[in-house]
């Protein structure tokens, strides 16, 4: 069953349309990305979902709710959470400041205590260093971080915008394997990523975007071997 619906979604900035009546589907424990070049749409896809632009038609059904009719802090309260693309960390707030600006919406002290213990356990990096500034991270603690501070909110979904960017391939290879373990403790995860590849490997399916279209969907291991996706996404 489809956890999150989005339907004929258009969104303009200004005068020009970025989204063309793009149409996805993502079910309840799936990983799912999107594809596509730079200006394909992708992460104004993922910011509709988190209502910080407003589309102009469409509709967008997260387990039979209307998102559109909500602002974004009540969909961190119905079970989405976004990691933004360039982390977006406050850098003069220690990590654990970080991740409990996460938790914002959580009344549940106790569980609010078992998901910070959940979340150190999956980066440890971020216990090690939960006292220090995080505007003095690395990249990859910054990420870590990022992740960290969405998952708080005890999301079902996680939308994941770009979580390899920047960030060196022994990294990249322990955030997807981290993405992998948050999946498998029932979060849905829709992901944005620019290495195809490795999205692929980790994802159920994928649909590939260009310019504000859906051009394509399938299974992520049919995406892998098809042609035109190799050439345009994997290096041939």
């Amino acid at each position: 069953m489809a956890l999150l619906e989005i339907e004929n979604l258009r969104v303009s900035y200004g005068q020009v349309e970025v989204l063309h009546g793009i149409s996805l589907h993502v079910d309840e424990g799936e990983i799912v990305t999107l594809l596509g070049a730079n200006g394909a749409g992708k992460s104004t896809t993922l910011l509709s979902v988190s209502r910080l632009v407003n589309p102009t038609e469409g509709r967008i059904v997260f387990d039979g709710i209307d998102l559109l009719k909500h602002p974004s802090h009540e969909i961190v309260g119905f079970g989405v959470a976004q990691a933004p693309e360039g982390r977006r960390v406050f850098g003069t707030m220690t990590v654990e400041e970080n991740l409990m600006l996460g938790a914002f919406l959580v009344k549940d002290e106790p569980r609010k205590v078992k998901t910070l213990r959940w979340i150190y356990e999956l980066f440890p990096r971020l216990h090690e260093r939960r006292e220090q500034m995080a505007g003095t991270l690395s990249g990859g603690e910054q990420q870590m971080l990022a992740i960290g501070r969405a998952l708080m909110a005890q999301p079902r979904l996680l939308l994941l915008d770009e979580p390899s960017l920047g960030l060196a391939p022994l990294l990249v290879k322990s955030i997807f394997k981290t993405v992998r373990r948050i999946s498998d403790n029932g979060v849905t995860v829709l992901l944005v990523e620019q290495n195809a590849r490795a999205a692929l490997k980790l994802a159920s399916r994928g649909y590939v975007m260009e310019v504000g279209r859906m051009v394509m969907e399938d299974s992520a291991r049919n995406l892998l071997a098809n042609p035109s996706v190799r050439e345009a996404y994997l290096g041939g």
